[in-house]
């Protein structure tokens, strides 16, 4: 009795296509992570801050940031500004809301004589709130 054999005469070819759709799923995910990132990491200020390790993060919801340069030029949020502008945000954001903080940033190289004339205007305009922005101190 003979069985009919099915054999080929050669093997199949192999398959020399790449499959891509993985590879563009990864690049995907990858570009809308860095859509997402991209504006957290850009800052318009550049500070050099002072480091403090016991340091955290306020949670309050209502909050001015005023920024000193290492040039002494003020800022407010990340728009440059003149002191009768500072001061007048100040006054017009205490007489909103008293508890509102001022969230202060300055570079490690305005004197401290600046930084305590803007701490000045703030009390005057009745805020005295005051956080200081820093970097976090590096681990030991």
């Amino acid at each position: 009795m003979a069985f009919g054999r099915l054999d080929r005469s050669s093997p199949p070819p192999p398959i020399s296509d790449i499959n891509m759709t993985p590879l563009i799923d990864v690049m995907l995910v990858l570009l809308v992570i860095f859509i997402v990132t991209a504006p957290l990491l850009a800052s318009s200020l550049k500070l050099d801050l002072p480091a403090a390790g016991a340091s955290t993060p306020s949670d309050t919801p209502g909050f001015v940031a005023v920024a000193l340069d290492a040039d002494g030029q003020l800022y407010l949020g990340e728009q440059r500004a003149s002191a009768e502008e500072v001061e007048r945000a100040l006054r017009e954001a205490g007489a909103r809301d008293p508890q509102t903080e001022v969230r202060l940033r300055a570079d490690r190289a305005v004197p401290y004589g600046q930084v305590a004339g803007l701490i000045d205007v703030a009390q005057r305009a009745g805020l005295s709130r005051i956080g200081f922005v820093t970097e976090p101190a590096a681990p030991r």
